[in-house]
């Protein structure tokens, strides 16, 4: 199966109640050929609106951190566990990631990358059950034969500014772990 095909799952899936709401869903964009996989928890308003992952306040941030460390948009590979956008931006219920699991899982062996990373604690708990990003963030752990780097979704940004300096250390990081 190709990343095509798994997009045109991902597009017309009707797998939970989401799809009734959705305006496009938002399978991920990015290299093919990625060293660097970023997984967030879904989409919000304005990623629904446009079939495109963090494109919103959230994605500038990303775009921002990727660009101050050598990357950009189009030589990394961005998506979330989610594919469609939950009503008015609630966390994912588990039938939801339940559903959706088997797309992120096909899209990540299809593309291999070097690197996951997840943004936020949602994104975490995909990729390691019970664990906690306070305890999680800023290290590199297995799953499966990836291995997976954690820190905060760049959201938390918008509601804690502090957590910025943070941020910028932890893809710093991430840079030199894909050298």
């Amino acid at each position: 199966m190709s990343l095509e095909q798994v997009h045109s799952q991902i597009v017309s899936c009707t797998k939970c109640s989401l799809h009734e709401n959705r305006t496009n869903a938002v399978p991920g964009e990015g290299n093919r050929n990625a060293k660097i996989f970023f997984v967030g928890e879904a989409p919000g308003r304005n990623e629904d609106l446009t079939g495109k992952p963090f494109v919103g306040s959230a994605g500038k941030i990303l775009t921002q951190l990727l660009e101050e460390n050598g990357f950009s948009r189009e030589n990394v590979f961005i998506t979330s566990i989610l594919k469609c956008r939950p009503p008015k931006n609630r966390n994912p219920h588990q039938n939801e990631i339940k559903a959706c699991s088997p797309y992120l899982t096909r899209q990540i062996n299809l593309i291999k990358p070097k690197l996951l990373v997840s943004l936020g604690q949602t994104a975490l708990s995909f990729f390691s059950k019970n664990s906690k990003l306070s305890e999680k963030r800023g290290t590199l752990f297995d799953f499966e034969n990836f291995k997976v780097f954690s820190t905060y979704h760049p959201a938390a940004v918008i509601y804690n500014r502090t957590l910025l300096s943070e941020l910028k250390k932890d893809f710093k990081k991430i840079s030199k772990l894909v050298v």
